[in-house]
């Protein structure tokens, strides 16, 4: 009889479709602990603009590795939310470094990983175990695609990659410059150096799916919460910090304080940042579900109540 594979849920979706409260929920219910899938709750730092959930309460887990540091989030271990600083190197290849051993940590406790998120492919890296090229960064090359636009990066990575151009995130600098530097030294698209491996786990992909209304009613209550939070304060720190150039910061939530002039007030305008926020915000969540809906291994649930019912069933199968 063939060993089964270590089981894994997955919580995705695009943002602010309300992964987060219902990863909570289901976790509780079913012993779980969550590892984050997104590419700007990594950082440190980078709170409120992130719309990262807040840790309540320290975590006695133990881990080797200094950067699997837990917080625990409703009484629920969370991994891989805020683990670097917002000027340090980090990448898919990285990132499936740690939430593999944040994976095998969890089983090994006994408990059910939730991995949650909306980065595509972070979730690709885990769920299809890919692999990516090892191609060590050319410095001169990242400073002279640095002052282009992330317009003019696309369409140079278009023309290096017209496959990978339909999938990546045109208006993400960071990744455009490094899917040009690795087309560029490899000399061949960087989607086809992709290595795809034997799946590692029995996964189940469960996504949240919402109406354009309610996402947009999602989004724009999210960014009044975190104007109230207080998210001029902590772009002005962070620009302050790392100036607004940092790629890291170069992010919905914290792009559209443009007006930032030393120890000046940010914003006079804050209806007009509220409202670019809001736009950005919803552009990227139909990015995200363009990038999802091809995948047709995703279960696709209206409620907390219907993915109660798919993970009940997932759980219990092979037992």
């Amino acid at each position: 009889m063939l060993a089964t594979k270590p089981k894994l849920i997955v919580i995705l979706g695009p943002t602010a479709s309300g992964k987060t409260g219902l990863a909570l929920k289901l976790a509780k219910i079913f012993n779980g602990e969550i590892i984050s899938a997104d590419s700007r709750q990594i950082y440190k730092e980078m709170d409120i603009g992130t719309a990262k959930p807040l840790q309540n309460k320290k975590s006695n887990i133990k881990n080797k590795n200094d950067r699997l540091k837990i917080k625990i989030i409703e009484n629920v271990p969370h991994h891989l939310i805020g683990i670097i600083k917002p000027n340090q190197r980090f990448n898919v290849a990285l990132y499936k470094k740690l939430a593999l051993k944040a994976i095998k940590n969890i089983h090994q406790r006994g408990k059910l990983p939730f991995l949650v998120g909306g980065t595509g492919l972070y979730i690709q890296a885990i769920v299809d175990n890919f692999d990516y090229p090892k191609i060590k960064p050319d410095w001169k090359l990242r400073k002279k695609l640095g002052v282009k636009t992330a317009k003019h990066l696309f369409s140079l990575y278009k023309k290096l990659d017209p496959e990978g151009a339909k999938k990546i995130d045109k208006n993400n600098k960071r990744r455009l410059i490094r899917a040009i530097e690795v087309c560029r030294l490899a000399k061949s698209p960087f989607w086809q150096q992709r290595q795809k491996k034997e799946p590692l786990f029995d996964v189940l992909q469960i996504g949240i799916k919402l109406s354009e209304n309610q996402l947009k009613k999602n989004i724009a209550r999210r960014t009044k919460k975190m104007f109230k939070a207080g998210l001029e304060k902590e772009t002005k720190k962070l620009f302050k910090k790392y100036g607004k150039k940092l790629p890291a910061l170069q992010t919905i939530g914290y792009e559209e304080f443009k007006d930032y002039k030393g120890e000046k007030r940010i914003i006079k305008d804050y209806k007009g940042v509220a409202e670019r926020i809001k736009k950005h915000t919803f552009q990227y969540a139909k990015r995200q579900m363009t990038w999802f809906k091809n995948d047709s291994r995703i279960r696709w649930v209206k409620d907390y109540n219907e993915a109660k019912v798919v993970i009940k069933r997932f759980t219990e199968d092979s037992m």
